[in-house]
């Protein structure tokens, strides 16, 4: 028996919000920017009621439109960082390690020819004997930077510090 009063609330709710529906397809069909926006201000808002003040006409056509710009920069930075994020990950350089390489481990300096120093950051490790090897510095997926040693199994993280 209770749930009859609370169906036919949302019998007449949907009602309203069926004729709102089709007042904002009649004026979304307007070719005229001022004719499309009085209509707009036209269509009485739906939560108008005897308990609630009206609002201006213009607040309802102000809510509908606003959010359209912000979903769209929104949509706009997401690409923006997606780009830069992939151009990151095809991101690398070549160069070669100063003199003799004989491994690493945590924190180990490492100079190339280029003059940049890197330094390990993880905590693998590896003992390698070589002359001048090259090494090629790549971005990861989550934007961390690895060095690739010709001749070395491993490729340590590593962050520039010169």
């Amino acid at each position: 028996m209770k749930k009859l009063p609370v169906l036919f609330l949302l019998m007449a709710a949907g009602g309203a919000m069926a004729a709102d529906d089709a007042a904002l397809l009649r004026c979304r069909a307007m070719a005229e920017a001022s004719a499309r926006l009085a209509c707009y201000d036209a269509i009485p808002a739906r939560a108008a009621s005897a308990a609630a003040p009206a609002a201006p006409a213009a607040a309802p056509a102000a809510r509908v439109a606003a959010p359209a710009p912000a979903v769209s920069q929104a949509f706009e930075l997401q690409s923006t960082v997606r780009k830069q994020a992939q151009e990151a990950r095809n991101t690398t350089l070549a160069s070669a390690i100063v003199g003799r390489f004989e491994g690493w481990d945590r924190g180990t300096l490492i100079k190339l020819a280029n003059g940049q120093v890197w330094r390990v950051e993880d905590d693998s490790s590896e003992v390698v004997y070589l002359d001048s090897p090259k090494a090629t510095l790549r971005v990861g997926a989550l934007g961390a930077v690895y060095i690739d040693i010709e001749g070395a199994r491993g490729a340590p993280r590593v962050r520039r510090v010169q």
